[in-house]
């Protein structure tokens, strides 16, 4: 652990000096006035719109180009939520090409959870992306994430994204049968890279779960053809004030941090970058084999288990502790109140490519009465991380190791 806390502070000195730890530093003031933003926002009926189980809305958001907006919403709560019996809650962020997903919220509500899914795209949920619907009080859109960046601060999408979660977090607060202090943000793909930020401006979330995205976005290959068309100082502006990087090390609340070892989007070595840069309570989930999407994005038991130990008083996922290698040997120590029943070494001989690279799996041994497990090291190993599984079937990965 001595060594992993050492590079995050090294990755920290080398990103202030190449300009990359903006002037919204730790101690600084943020782009977003959030005493306004954690006040409940006014809420408008959406009578156009039903489905199963919730509750459809308008609340008002922050304005855009000099015009009111108001975000399209989602709500629902567990039939037996009352002033009397709160229940936790959670704020749901969709990626990109989504929107408001009542489906999900139906998702937590069955589990016990009420839960809010906003449009962050100012459209309505018809139809299929990009064709979706937009109304008279829409806010911007993210059909090109990077195009607004010549605009005004808070005239951009990212801007109005981050401020639209962070009042439907104000709320969530203000309905009577939800509990406040039990309210946590998960985010999926974009909604991930969102939840990254939030999580360092907004600290009354409990937890924080973002799947896939994760911060560097200027470093994502996926993006790169968007970023050569930018001039310098857009590029600046996006790195020095929206990326993830810049806030969350601000991040306070327990993360739980989800995604597949070959995300198309998302490389796993910016991922392990990123989950450093937390200095707080947090966990790491990496499945091999994980496809990209909004409902393998909200499918994982990891998610719900990890909510209920913060909030439910459920059992905890088990967590590493630290890691290395000696006498040839990987190793990694763990901690965890449910009972350990497999653990494997997952590593890759060729990351030339994260996306297209081969993860191999190597059983591993699991030393109870010390709480290790062990694998003999890889010949010709390039990265390597284990895979801890409890007696749930749920999976907590250590860090990733890139060998030298």
């Amino acid at each position: 652990m001595t060594q992993l806390r050492s590079g995050v502070t090294l990755l920290l000195a080398v990103l202030a000096s190449a300009g990359c730890v903006s002037r919204h530093g730790t101690n600084s003031a943020v782009p977003w006035d959030m005493q306004s933003l954690e006040q409940a926002p006014v809420v408008h009926p959406a009578p156009d719109f039903e489905a199963e189980g919730v509750k459809s809305l308008f609340y008002e958001g922050l304005p855009w180009k000099g015009r009111p907006t108001r975000v399209f919403a989602w709500y629902g709560a567990p039939a037996d939520a009352t002033p009397e019996n709160k229940a936790p809650a959670v704020v749901l962020a969709h990626g990109g090409g989504g929107t408001a997903f009542d489906e999900w919220v139906r998702v937590w509500n069955a589990r016990g959870y009420a839960a809010i899914a906003m449009d962050l795209e100012g459209t309505l949920p018809q139809g299929q992306y990009p064709s979706r619907p937009r109304h008279e009080w829409s806010g911007p859109m993210r059909s090109n994430e990077f195009a607004d960046l010549e605009l005004p601060e808070e005239d951009q999408w990212y801007y109005h994204a981050v401020a639209n979660m962070v009042l439907a977090h104000s709320l969530l607060r203000s309905f009577p049968e939800v509990d406040a202090d039990r309210i946590g943000l998960t985010g999926i793909s974009w909604g991930g890279i969102l939840t990254c930020t939030t999580v360092g401006v907004d600290h009354r979330f409990r937890f924080a779960i973002p799947v896939y995205g994760c911060a560097y976005v200027g470093e994502m290959p996926v993006f790169q053809k968007r970023w050569q068309q930018l001039s310098p100082d857009a590029v600046d502006q996006w790195m020095n004030t929206w990326d993830p990087a810049v806030w969350l090390p601000r991040a306070r609340m327990p993360m739980l941090w989800l995604n597949g070892a070959n995300d198309p989007h998302f490389p796993l070595n910016t991922y392990a970058r990123s989950y450093a840069l937390v200095t707080g309570s947090k966990v790491l989930s990496i499945k091999p084999g994980m496809y990209h999407g909004h409902i393998p994005g909200w499918e994982p038991e990891e998610i719900y288990a990890y909510a209920d130990s913060v909030v439910r008083d459920g059992a905890p996922l088990a967590e590493v502790l630290a890691q290395g290698v000696r006498a040839n040997r990987v190793w990694a120590t763990y901690e965890s109140v449910v009972p350990i029943k497999r653990a494997e070494l997952v590593y890759a001989k060729d990351v030339s490519d994260w996306k297209e690279c081969q993860w191999l799996k190597q059983q591993a041994t699991i030393d109870v009465t010390n709480s290790e497990v062990e694998a003999p090291y890889p010949a010709d190993c390039k990265a390597w991380f284990f895979n801890v599984i409890d007696a749930r079937g749920l999976i907590v990965s250590s860090a990733l190791e890139i060998c030298q």
